[in-house]
């Protein structure tokens, strides 16, 4: 069933700081690209009352509404994961059709590689599940678990490391496009296959960036948008899903939850995989990115192997994606999502400089959360 509410735009959007980032803290990294978010809006933060963030301290929406001197109307702190930004617009866009805020901040910033701060061991104290079922068999976290599921893929549907080596590829490619991106070097899928093995069957190079990031985006009113400083996009529909936290209860290692996210955003959007122009889709792994394109009707299951080759994805191919170098080469700041929205408005104005997707008119993007835990889908229009 599809929705109707009325009409909600992206009206701002901004970066924080990216790569290595040592003179600021996660809070005054949000400031700043929150004040650059409500100008291209046409607005200042006095008129923000609607505040939506993930890992921004132990209470989230209170810390960064306490920071940047807004006391909103409406808060959402939903942890999903990568995918929670996708998941905010969702909630955004349901809380400014019903009138519960008029100008929502949609923000997050992280300073995991200069803070050293991305484990990749769980807690082995007990204290909980993951500890004492899980842990003991030595997979680690998050990679091993990406890995297992690569691994089934594999076996499944004979998908081979090097097709998973030419979504980096795509990437790296868009990424030399991007002044911002952090890896530029030319990339080719021997690169990819000859780089360190990290846990069978992924590469170093199949894996995302470490790097501190992150953004803002504002989500507002048809009647705000109109004067907004910058053409502002319309949200057409969005969904959200999410199916296990622990590996040994995903239902099935080679299905995500961006089946039933990005099947209720096309629904709401009205439209078909064979109508999105530009593709920003998680790429915490490789895997991720193969995946997310069976699951959303992209290509049949089994069939995204073959689907990525020929440069599919890359400058040139017939679905561009990773458009700004994604995680595996732009930036990855713990969690992508919200610079996965960042890159598809600015597609759809136009502004993405060597990398523009001509005639950009819709844009999808897709979150992934927790172990293939989370996904959250939002489709965007140039009206």
């Amino acid at each position: 069933m599809t929705l109707q509410t009325p009409p909600v735009y992206i009206a701002g959007v901004a970066e924080t700081p990216l790569g290595e980032v040592w003179d600021q803290t996660e809070l005054s990294m949000v400031a700043l690209a929150a004040r650059e978010a409500v100008a291209e809006a046409g607005m200042t933060l006095r008129d923000v009352d609607g505040i939506f963030v993930n890992y921004m301290g132990e209470e989230g929406s209170v810390q960064v509404g306490e920071y940047l001197g807004i006391q909103p109307r409406y808060a959402d702190s939903s942890d999903l994961g990568g995918a929670a930004f996708e998941a905010f617009i969702h909630h955004a866009m349901l809380a400014v059709a019903a009138g519960r805020c008029e100008v929502a901040l949609v923000a997050y910033a992280s300073r995991q590689r200069t803070r050293r701060g991305r484990s990749m061991v769980r807690a082995r104290d007990g204290s909980s599940l993951a500890s004492q079922f899980e842990v003991p068999y030595g997979l680690p976290s998050p990679i091993g678990l990406y890995a297992l599921i690569a691994a089934r893929h594999m076996h499944q549907y004979g998908t081979t490391p090097e097709q998973l080596a030419a979504i980096a590829v795509a990437a790296r490619q868009w990424a030399r496009l991007n002044p911002k991106a952090w890896s530029r070097d030319p990339l080719t899928v021997q690169d990819v296959l000859a780089s360190r093995m990290i846990s069978d069957p992924l590469h170093r190079l199949d894996c995302c960036l470490v790097t501190d990031g992150g953004g803002a985006v504002i989500v507002t009113t048809a009647a705000r948008a109109r004067n907004a400083a910058k053409r502002a996009v319309r949200v057409l529909g969005a969904g959200e899903s999410h199916t296990h936290w622990h590996i040994s209860q995903m239902p099935d290692l080679t299905v995500s939850a961006g089946g039933v996210s990005g099947k209720q955003a096309f629904e709401m959007a009205g439209i078909t995989p064979a109508d999105v122009d530009v593709l920003e889709p998680y790429d915490s792994f490789t895997i991720t990115v193969l995946m997310a394109l069976e699951d959303m009707g992209f290509c049949a299951k089994g069939e995204g192997g073959r689907f990525v080759e020929r440069n599919r994805l890359g400058p040139g191919g017939d679905l561009p994606a990773l458009t700004s170098g994604g995680g595996l080469s732009y930036n990855h700041p713990g969690a992508l999502g919200l610079l996965l929205l960042v890159e598809a408005v600015r597609q759809l104005r136009g502004e993405a400089g060597d990398r523009q997707v001509k005639e950009a008119k819709i844009a999808v993007a897709h979150g992934v959360g927790g172990f293939f835990s989370t996904a959250g889908t939002v489709v965007l229009a140039r009206e």
